[in-house]
């Protein structure tokens, strides 16, 4: 399948700025950079829509963060202006807590607490900065459930969810980014494993199967599509009761 990367993000940057124009003229785009593909794109294609002045990047460590080099180089890169805010005395402090009030935690409540921090954390930023968040999620992601609910999944505007992994980092090369950060591993920081590692199986086998419906192995596309299944819920609005006043 032909993916015209130039045209994509000629498209992409002319909704951007269409989307500023509607929702918040003026505004600043205010993006969490992890030194990944996704934030990297996503950076890069509101400063080709707005202008560099009119981006502000918030970088999130929990403690010490192996790869922070990465983010500082998208942002010096970019040019960009910045700031480096270290969630871990609040990420600590809320799962004391939590691990105090109910003495056992899962595993899943210590790897997501850290990136709803970091969407409180961009909406403080966004409120002092004049600013709208910028969703980094990809389709690729989203079609298996590789996200935080109210945490990475949320923003209000997500130029990247209609893409999948190998169309993203198309449009990162015709952004002209670093090839170290469009072809940075993906690793979510949270659980000590890649994405892949985690998923199971690789970007391109799904990026694969998402756009050409080809999946050879049964039992990784028997994977792909339960994940689909039970995650639906993380891309939609929130269900609500059906209730019509005008029925009795």
């Amino acid at each position: 399948m032909n993916f015209n990367a130039k045209k994509i993000k000629d498209d992409i940057v002319d909704w951007i700025r269409q989307w500023f124009e509607v929702n918040g003229r003026g505004c600043n785009a205010i993006v969490g950079i992890s030194g990944g593909k996704d934030s990297s794109v996503a950076a890069a294609l509101c400063v080709d829509a707005l202008g560099k002045d009119r981006v502000f990047g918030v970088l999130m460590p929990n403690g010490e963060q192996a790869d922070i080099d990465m983010s500082l180089l998208l942002v010096k890169h970019l040019g960009i202006d910045h700031c480096v805010i270290n969630i871990k005395d609040g990420y600590d402090g809320i799962l004391n807590e939590v691990k105090n009030k109910l003495n056992k935690v899962s595993n899943d409540t210590t790897i997501n607490l850290a990136p709803r921090i970091r969407m409180a954390t961009l909406y403080a930023v966004c409120q002092s900065k004049n600013g709208r968040v910028v969703n980094t999620c990809n389709l690729s992601e989203d079609w298996v459930g590789y996200s935080t609910r109210y945490g990475d999944s949320v923003g209000d505007f997500s130029p990247l969810s209609m893409l999948c992994v190998r169309e993203v980092k198309a449009i990162g090369r015709e952004l002209g980014l670093p090839e170290c950060l469009i072809e940075k591993v993906p690793i979510d920081g949270l659980c000590g494993q890649t994405d892949e590692e985690k998923l199971g199986f690789t970007y391109e086998a799904l990026d694969r199967y998402i756009r050409e419906g080809i999946m050879e192995d049964e039992q990784t596309k028997a994977r792909i599509d339960r994940l689909y299944a039970l995650n639906r819920f993380k891309v939609r609005f929130m269900d609500v009761f059906p209730y019509d006043p005008t029925v009795g």
